[in-house]
Parts: structure tokens; sequence; C-alpha cells
């Protein structure tokens, strides 16, 4: 049962290790009040899904407020970084529409990139394919490509990769990076090493993250003798200086074989490289904890509060999931209640975090009576809050609890009028087949009624209220015709249900 529940919180952990270049988010999110008003300032807060920015910037500009290309640029990158796409491509559009900024191509290859990820290829490729010729440069085929090879599109990035060599663009470290990067992603590890050999003998020496995809590669056939060896070469390298992305990829993959003193050595040197990173004392944190090593996890946090003096919420989110995940409740909470009073914006996403640590354990109970608590200090749950505890709950076989739960979930999507989100269906599902099998009617009959105000009715929902009603020896040919109104026709298990009248007794 206890794997059941690891396997349901996979979709919500907010914890999570890449394989890819870990970019390096700004410290400038963090959200106390600063002396100055910038654009900047007042953009950041805007990141709730659906909310747009153009009213702020229009606002800025009839307040007479000077606003330049150079500072747009500087908000679009740190959006970028946040993974606000739809964000920074209203800006850059904004800021292409008003004449602000003349497009080059380096910016027509950063809206290209947006229009992809915020609209999908299709609609980058149209956007490529009509710009005009001296736009159709390196860095806007090199766009291009990196969209083939996010969408894992490995026939469309060979062939477009061939095509800029039939131009004539010169081979880059970029795009080399990016075929590697393709077959890493379609765990065609042994090509890596091919892309590798090619890029050097082509004269293109390979940077930090070319190495960093090959120790992938070797990493994730556990080959650790070829990881330890392009190790060595790539110190040996007078144009690469060694940053602590990488030796801590080389830990974590130590620390995957059950190497631990190794490990442990990769995450020392990493450590010398992190400088101020936040982002980085947040990586060894996470690895730290997942060998059990607490004393080390107190002591990076409290090397991070030092040397970043600011700390956002995803500090704390990586430090609580760090301190749950070694059993350290007591100071969870503690440092839970540090963030509610730091000044923080007050994302849910935080104490999401310590709830999902609760239920990973077993403790669903402690996870609900945290929630509560802090309900009663006037905060007011998303909706996915009460889904990590109807989770746990579900995961422990308590299906009458995870109902309760769950009705909380739907009446506050309800309540903040989320038309986006969706209840949790494997747990839907549970509580529908819970109700038709031990709930009595009128608990079915409710839960169905706030359920669909959420989602349509669909056949299980149907059959939950039919199968119910039979167990409540009440006549279900009513409710067996709406089903068909709705346009759900009898199936097997429907006739299964109904062939449950003539077990009751009469």
């Amino acid at each position: 049962m206890l794997n059941r529940l690891r396997l349901n919180f996979r979709s919500i952990r907010l914890i999570s290790e890449t394989i890819t270049e870990i970019i390096s988010v700004s410290r400038s999110c963090h959200t106390r009040s600063v002396s100055k008003t910038t654009l900047f300032s007042k953009i950041s807060p805007l990141g709730q899904p659906g909310s747009s920015v153009l009213p702020e910037l229009d606002k800025w500009v009839e307040n007479g407020k000077k606003i330049g290309a150079a500072e747009l640029q500087r908000i679009v990158r740190a959006l970028r970084k946040r993974r606000r796409f739809t964000h920074a491509l209203e800006i850059s559009e904004w800021m292409g529409n008003k004449g602000i900024c003349k497009f080059s191509s380096r910016e027509h290859a950063v809206q290209l990139d947006l229009i992809s990820r915020v609209h999908g290829l299709q609609a980058a490729e149209s956007y490529f394919n009509n710009l005009d010729d001296q736009d159709k440069t390196e860095k806007t085929y090199g766009a291009l490509l990196n969209c083939y090879v996010r969408e894992c599109l490995v026939d469309k990035s060979l062939s477009h990769f061939q095509k800029m060599k039939e131009i004539g663009f010169p081979p880059s470290c970029l795009t080399y990076n990016d075929l590697m990067s393709l077959y890493v992603k379609m765990s065609q590890y042994e090509k890596v090493l091919d892309v590798l050999i090619e890029m050097k003998e082509n004269g293109v020496s390979p940077d930090n993250f070319s190495y960093r995809i090959c120790i992938t590669s070797y990493g994730m056939r556990s080959d650790l003798n070829g990881m330890e060896k392009l190790l060595e070469e790539m110190e040996s390298q007078s144009h690469i200086t060694m940053d602590w992305n990488t030796y801590s990829m080389v830990a974590s993959f130590y620390i995957k074989a059950g190497i631990i003193d190794k490990a442990i050595s990769a995450l020392k040197k990493s450590e010398e490289k992190l400088d101020k990173d936040g982002l980085g004392y947040n990586h060894l944190i996470s690895l730290y904890a997942s060998v059990g090593n607490k004393n080390e996890v107190i002591r990076l946090w409290c090397l991070e509060k030092a040397a970043c003096k600011r700390y956002i919420n995803r500090d704390y989110i990586t430090m609580l999931g760090s301190l749950m995940k070694l059993d350290a409740f007591e100071e969870a909470e503690k440092l839970l209640e540090e963030w509610e009073s730091s000044g923080n914006c007050y994302d849910f996403r935080v104490p999401n975090t310590v709830l999902v640590g609760y239920c990973q354990k077993g403790l669903s109970e402690k996870a609900e009576t945290l929630l509560k608590s802090i309900e009663t200090r006037g905060k007011t749950p998303i909706p996915n809050s009460w889904v990590i505890v109807a989770v746990g709950y579900e995961g422990k076989g308590e299906i009458e609890k995870t109902m309760e739960c769950m009705k909380k979930a739907l009446s506050l999507s309800l309540q903040v009028g989320n038309e986006n989100w969706r209840p949790n269906p494997k747990v839907i599902k549970c509580i529908l087949n819970w109700l038709g099998d031990e709930g009595d009617v009128k608990s079915a009959e409710a839960f169905v009624s706030l359920l669909r105000m959420v989602i349509p009715m669909n056949r299980e929902m149907h059959h939950a209220l039919i199968k119910a009603n039979i167990r409540g020896g009440k006549e279900v040919d009513e409710l067996v015709q709406t089903m068909k109104d709705d346009g759900i026709d009898e199936d097997l298990e429907t006739k299964k249900i109904l062939s449950l009248r003539q077990e009751q007794p009469k």
C-alpha cells in the first residue's frame, strides 16, 4: 500500500531531479518590500495562471514612466527562467508591436521559442516560415531545432540539423548540445558519445553543458568508470570552469548506485563551487537528504541563509521537502512557521510540501490537522491541498475520509472559480466505487451533485448512483433513463449492476 501511495504522489512531487542543464533562477523573485518600485517589481507578483501583464505595462506607460528595450529584454529573460512563458511572450509581443525594439535575429529566436512553448510547435514553424530571409540566421534556425528537440522529434531534428549544414552555418556547441539532449530524451545514450566525437572532429570544443550531457549518458547506463574518465577529461580542459552542477550530477549517480562515499566526495567538491548560488544550495540539500544526512542538510541551510541573505519560496520548498524525507517533522513545522512570518508571498506550494511529506509517511491525520490549522489562521487553501490529503487517506484505504477531503477540494474549486482545475481521476473513481458498494443513497447523491458542478456527468458517476439506490432498495429506472439522456448507453457493467436488483430482499 505504501508503494501505491508513493506512485500516487509522483505527479505532485515538488522536488525533482533533472538530467538536463539546471537553469539558475534569479533571487530577485523574493517578495519582501523594496525601496524602489520597478516595472519588474510590478510584474513579478502576477504569476497566477490566466493573468496578464499587459495592463501593468500599459499603466506604466500611461503614468509617464520610461520603459526601454533593454529593461524589457531583462524582464523577458527573468520570466523565461521562471518558466512564465506566457507572460514573457506577452511582453515580447508588446515590445515589438509598440515599436520599442526592432527585432534582430536574436529577438526573433526568443520569440520563436516562446511561441512554441505557449502556442505549440505548428505556430512556431509558421512564425519561422514567415520571417524575412535576413532573419533566418543561425540563431533562428537553432531556435527551431531546439523546439524539435524539446518535442522529441528525432527525424525533424536530424533533417533540420542537416539543412543547417547544407546552408553553410558553422557547427556550434549549441546545436551539438541540442542533438545530444535529444538522444538523452530518447534514452539513446550510446549515440550521445558519437555526437561528442563528431563535435571534436569538427573543431568544436565541448562546453560545460556538453560534458554534463555526456556524463548523464554514462550515468544512465550505470557506466561509472566511463563517467569518471569523462569527468577527469573535463577537469583537465583549460577552457572549462568546473561548476557545482557537474559535481552534483556525478554525486546523484553515485547515490543511485549506492556508492555513498564517492557521492559525499562529489558533493564536497560541488559545495566548493557554490559561491552565492541559492539553487545550488537547494540541490545539495536535496541530495544530502536522499542519503539521510540530516546534519549536512541543516548545515547547508544555515550556509545558504548566510550566503544568499534573502531566501525565496523555492528555498523553503526544498528544505521542507528534505526535512520531511528525513522524518524531521518538528523541524519542518517550525520552518513552516518561519516562512509564514517571512513576508514572502503566501504560495500554498510551500505548506503543500509538508502535507505531501506527511501523507507519504502514512500520517494523513497530521496532514489534515496542519491544513485545518492553516485555515484557522485565515488562509484559504487551494483545491490541491485537500487533494493531497485525500490521496493520503485513499492510500490507507480510508475512503470515507478521502471523500470528505475531496468534497472540500471540489467546494474550493467552485469558490475560487477555477474552471481549469480538475480533481484527481484515480481518487474520484475510488470514491465512486466505494459509494456504489458501501455508501448510502444520500452520500452518493450529495457527492455526485457536487462533482457534476466541476466535471460533466460520466458513466462512473451514474453507476455509483444506480448501485447505491439498488442497495438502498429504491427504484432506478429513472436513473437509468437519465444516464441514457446524457448519451451514455448501457454496457456490460451497467447490466451487471442492474442484475443486483434480483438479489435485494423484497
